[in-house]
């Protein structure tokens, strides 16, 4: 069982005047589609929602939609902000099996920065993907994934393959040869090494 529960009502009225009806009357509009049944306009409390959106888990991860005596799990596939007060005004559902193995985003972390010689050289972590696209159980979703930069010198690179990953968890085909971080020479290294040149070329003094 997922840990949060969306209790959720049916809309009767899809598109933006129904959505724009649901926001007055309190309530996040947004739809469940998925599987071979057809999509469903549906609607959650404005409080429940954002208590579920708050807790961190909601997001790309595995939730319980009930609706009346009915449940069925889903995965959170977006959630729509306003551009000023920051609030969500809709999210798409998408209907699994618990145990169904999709295709989801998640992020990726970097821990031990100081443990990096290249980085204590004052070289530069360039990340160029800050989450990668994984293959997975719908209820064994990763948090997280996490690349230990400890040893990782000046041009060194992270590339998606050598990640370790939970079991039964995989890449997906456009994630794989993917680099995703590295260590590169610093602007202000670049500089020093320029100084120290140019004082290296430069003519004694007589």
């Amino acid at each position: 069982m997922a840990d949060i529960v969306l209790n959720v009502e049916v809309r009767e009225h899809a598109g933006s005047g129904g959505a724009r009806a649901a926001r007055r009357e309190g309530k996040v509009p947004g739809v469940l589609y998925g599987g071979k049944l057809a999509p469903v306009a549906i609607a959650v409390r404005q409080t429940e929602f954002r208590k579920a959106l708050y807790t961190g888990k909601l997001l790309g991860h595995l939730v319980t939609l009930k609706y009346g005596e009915e449940t069925q799990p889903v995965i959170a596939k977006d959630i729509q902000f306003h551009p000023v007060t920051d609030q969500p005004t809709h999210f798409d559902l998408y209907r699994v099996d618990a145990h169904q193995q999709i295709r989801i985003a998640v992020p990726v972390h970097f821990r031990n920065q100081e443990a990096s010689p290249g980085i204590k050289r004052g070289g530069t972590l360039n990340v160029n993907l800050h989450e990668l696209e994984l293959l997975a159980p719908a209820d064994h979703i990763p948090e997280e994934l996490i690349i230990d930069l400890t040893g990782l010198d000046i041009g060194d690179a992270i590339r998606a393959i050598d990640i370790a990953l939970p079991a039964g968890v995989e890449l997906s085909p456009q994630s794989r040869d993917a680099t995703v971080a590295s260590i590169a020479t610093s602007s202000a290294m670049l500089s020093v090494e320029a100084g120290e040149s140019a004082e290296g070329d430069a003519p004694a003094a007589s």
